[in-house]
């Protein structure tokens, strides 16, 4: 016998086909669409997490049907109650946020750990830190213990790497805080009130970015400067690139 399992708007795929009578069963594919072997007499049953269980007997008009279309019911779960009193809530969101007793705090800051408050370094912090320290010493064994110089910092410096890592350090932490105003600013601020499309607002912030203003409004942290000198660079930049 085969047919097509459907079900509305719902996902078909996977739909178990049992023949009781003669146990076998087989599964629906991508579209609903199944065969499995049966006589008149037998019994089939389609059955679905997503769906209700349904019982279709093979009769004999059945049988002659050369395609069968079987549609199934939506199952949904419905409680008919929820008990929130053993757990002292009396089911009023606001009353019970204001009585909930919140178990304390288990963190690095709560206990008191050293250095618990201090910011992790990012990884071209700890690479600055790491070329401009190091362990191996010269002279150590010739002129005494205690008495060497370490070149980790000094072959780093020659090279030119601890410069570099300067400025990569400088770069991470401006583009940074780039970031930080792109996370408080929406893209509908951005669209409506700066007038910069969706899709040119990473190159806008860029823009401002290589700014030296931009900067120093940033150390600042004048929400209304800051404000302003987005609008009027905004405007600048709409200019530069065809957008007025």
């Amino acid at each position: 016998m085969k047919g097509k399992v459907t079900a509305g708007s719902g996902e078909v795929t996977g739909v178990t086909i049992q023949n009781l009578t003669s146990r076998r069963a087989t599964i629906t594919d991508f579209e609903g669409n199944f065969a499995i072997r049966a006589n008149t007499g037998d019994t089939l049953v389609f059955s679905a997490v997503q769906f209700k269980r349904k019982i279709v007997p093979v009769t004999e008009t059945l049988f002659a049907t050369s395609f069968v279309v079987v549609p199934l019911e939506e199952f949904v779960n419905k409680l008919k109650e929820v008990v929130v009193q053993p757990f002292g809530l009396s089911g009023d969101i606001d009353r019970d946020i204001n009585d909930l007793q919140l178990q304390n705090e288990v963190s690095a800051v709560a206990l008191g750990l050293p250095n618990a408050g201090k910011a992790h370094p990012t990884q071209s912090e700890r690479l600055l830190a790491e070329a401009k320290g190091g362990t191996w010493s010269l002279g150590a064994g010739a002129v005494g213990a205690g008495t060497g110089i370490p070149i980790n910092p000094i072959i780093n410096a020659i090279t030119g790497r601890t410069k570099k890592l300067k400025n990569r350090v400088k770069v991470d932490r401006t583009y940074a805080r780039t970031q930080n105003v792109r996370r408080e600013v929406t893209d509908s601020i951005f669209e409506v009130e700066f007038k910069i499309p969706k899709t040119k607002v990473a190159d806008f912030m860029y823009f401002c970015e290589i700014d030296e203003e931009f900067q120093l409004l940033l150390a600042q942290g004048d929400g209304l400067k800051l404000w302003g000198y987005l609008l009027d660079r905004s405007k600048l930049y709409r200019q530069n690139n065809g957008l007025e």
